[in-house]
């Protein structure tokens, strides 16, 4: 569904931020990417909605080079959740949820139906939390929110980075459990970024390991760690329990 080809950005003359990006990722599926900080890992993911654009290569969406369409048209059409959360402060829940939607014109009747649906596919009560502030919520909550705002749409490609790290470890835990069993529910292509094998195990169809800016290899985590391609790959995968941890 989404395809990187040879996908090289530079910010600079001297400075590749990626290099030599190739792969697909499926129809469907829940693609990680992991890395160390610095590894590229959140420009292989702005390049997807072109809050960034490649320098060279091509990134295509279901065949078509995402250039073709229209930016406005394709960020509709990708949802987008970040670590900062950054809901409207001044808007209420539903409001926010509803940003996307009231783009797309769509009929009140209808946001306000997909508002409370959302709402109870996040296990947010409608009723108790359609018209609260964001500062009225915790921040777990604040993250389903950011969850639910960026389905509201019904995009087909959801982009994640690193949504999860600010929370404290029992709430990202249970976030993580309820994303997974969100993604086998709605059958979305989730696009994740993390720092953290842990989470990367947890979550990943398959993995997509950066290392400065190149990808060293994807596949599950049982094959990055038993048929890791490169060094970087084997030093970092070598001491998880992929199969405790995936079961």
């Amino acid at each position: 569904m989404i395809t990187f080809n040879g996908v090289d950005k530079s910010f600079t003359e001297n400075r590749k931020a990626v290099k030599g990006l190739s792969f697909t990722i499926e129809r469907g599926e829940f693609f990680v990417l992991i890395g160390p900080s610095g590894c590229g890992k959140t420009t292989t993911l702005k390049m997807i909605n072109r809050l960034i654009d490649a320098s060279s290569g091509t990134i295509t969406i279901n065949g078509s080079p995402h250039t073709d369409v229209d930016i406005h048209e394709l960020r509709w059409n990708i949802g987008y959740v970040l670590q900062q959360i950054a809901l409207f402060p001044h808007l209420t829940v539903a409001e926010n949820i509803s940003v996307v939607p009231e783009m797309k014109k769509w009929k009140q009747k209808d946001i306000e139906r997909r508002v409370d649906e959302l709402l109870d596919l996040v296990g947010l009560d409608p009723a108790t939390y359609r018209d609260r502030l964001p500062e009225d919520l915790s921040g777990g909550q604040q993250q389903r929110i950011g969850v639910a705002r960026a389905l509201a749409g019904d995009p087909d490609i959801i982009l994640m980075d690193e949504p999860f790290s600010a929370l404290d470890p029992l709430v990202r835990e249970q976030l993580q459990t309820d994303i997974k069993a969100l993604q086998q529910q709605i059958k979305k292509t989730i696009v994740f970024v993390t720092h953290d094998m842990r989470e990367a195990i947890i979550l990943g169809d398959r993995i997509a390991m950066m290392e400065e800016g190149e990808l060293q290899q994807v596949g599950t985590a049982e094959e990055l760690q038993q048929n890791p391609a490169t060094p970087a790959v084997s030093a970092s995968w070598g001491v998880f329990p992929v199969k405790e941890i995936s079961h």
